[in-house]
């Protein structure tokens, strides 16, 4: 078949928290965009994928109905790469999952012609010579692959550096708090102003409240902070590694390092909670505050993560709740960071940043 603009394939891995807000995000933008149209040809999850021989149109609104019914085992990596680089006309890849062996076959995708669109942060963040296939597979398959959900969720943070770097500005210094999680966390225990709660309890609340991961040692290591990092950094021009190859202090009690389970860990974190409190008094004592941020320097190469404290009167003092701060350092704005704000977690403003990179792939290849 002649390749046409006029309608685009959407395949969407993925219907957990994030992936099923954007469903309905799709279902929305299918309706409010008659041109070019959106077709659905394929929606899998963990142990179930709905397809068709043929690429007829799955209806989005019916989709996880559908699939929950009659849904089949999915097919391997390879198998999806060559069913979708067969359809008649440009095909979208939609990942909202952060599995490892999806992210490593995106080179494959995209040398065939598949756009991707993805909050996961494994493509990016990991091996250095993925990082470089990934864009260099896009160019030669001529196909483009967005990941603004990677970082800061529906937040414009890797737009605006983006937008910073090829309108000419030089970026000197990246700095904020990446994590909603820490960012609740530290707004509880030390607050600006108020006597805040012991960190374990802190903890356990973000646990009820979900802005946890099941076991809060995968927040409280410091890696989510130092993959958006890794990501950042690269965007930059710094050549990172990998999310390892530079400081980034855990929160978790060495003590507590190997316990079995989430629930133990949390059981015996009252322990430590003194540990967390001298870093809180050293700060009160100078009338500063602490936080939990990531920073990056382009002049030294330095890239941290880690407790800082922040004079009151600094931008991170008006944080509230699980809201994100990114200040951007450049040589056009001087010492008068560029920050952007907001919500940094969420299905619904996490789908919002994958259906703005759709919006995106749209506008380039239905030229």
């Amino acid at each position: 078949m002649a390749t046409t603009t006029e309608e685009v394939y959407i395949a969407v891995i993925g219907a957990g928290g994030v992936g099923s807000c954007f469903l309905k995000q799709l279902s929305y933008l299918s309706k409010t965009r008659p041109s070019p149209r959106l077709r659905l040809c394929y929606i899998a999850i963990i142990d179930k994928a709905l397809h068709h021989p043929d690429y007829s149109e799955i209806n989005i609104e019916t989709a996880l109905n559908r699939l929950e019914a009659e849904g089949q085992a999915p097919p391997t990596i390879p198998w999806i790469i060559d069913y979708l680089s067969g359809a008649p006309s440009k095909v979208i890849l939609v990942d909202n999952t952060s599995a490892n062996s999806l992210a490593e076959a995106y080179p494959q995708f995209l040398r065939r012609g598949i756009s991707i669109i993805t909050p996961n942060k494994k493509a990016f963040s990991g091996n250095y010579q993925l990082w470089e296939d990934i864009f260099s597979s896009a160019a030669a398959g001529h196909s483009y692959v967005f990941h603004e959900s990677s970082v800061g969720a529906g937040l414009p943070i890797i737009s605006t550096l983006k937008d910073l770097i090829i309108t000419g500005d030089e970026i000197t210094r990246i700095q904020g708090v990446f994590s909603g999680t820490m960012s609740f966390l530290f707004n509880s225990f030390a607050p600006t102003e108020g006597q805040g709660e012991k960190w374990s309890v802190a903890v356990h609340k973000a646990k009820q409240l979900g802005y946890t991961e099941p076991d809060p040692r995968d927040d409280l290591n410091g890696l989510d902070v130092a993959r958006k990092l890794t990501i950042l950094g690269r965007l930059a021009g710094l050549p990172i590694e990998s999310p390892t190859s530079f400081p980034v202090q855990s929160l978790i009690p060495q003590e507590l390092q190997g316990v079995s389970s989430g629930d133990e860990f949390l059981d015996r974190l009252p322990e430590f909670d003194q540990q967390m409190e001298q870093h809180k008094a050293a700060a009160e004592k100078e009338g500063k505050f602490v936080r939990f941020v990531g920073s990056i320097d382009m002049a030294s190469r330095e890239v941290k993560v880690g407790i800082e404290s922040f004079e009151k009167t600094h931008p991170i003092a008006a944080l509230q709740g699980s809201d994100n701060l990114i200040s951007f350092y450049t040589k056009r704005y001087g010492d008068n960071p560029l920050i952007v704000q907001g919500a940094g977690a969420g299905g619904d403003v996490t789908a919002m940043g994958v259906s703005s990179d759709l919006l995106k792939v749209l506008s380039h290849i239905a030229r």
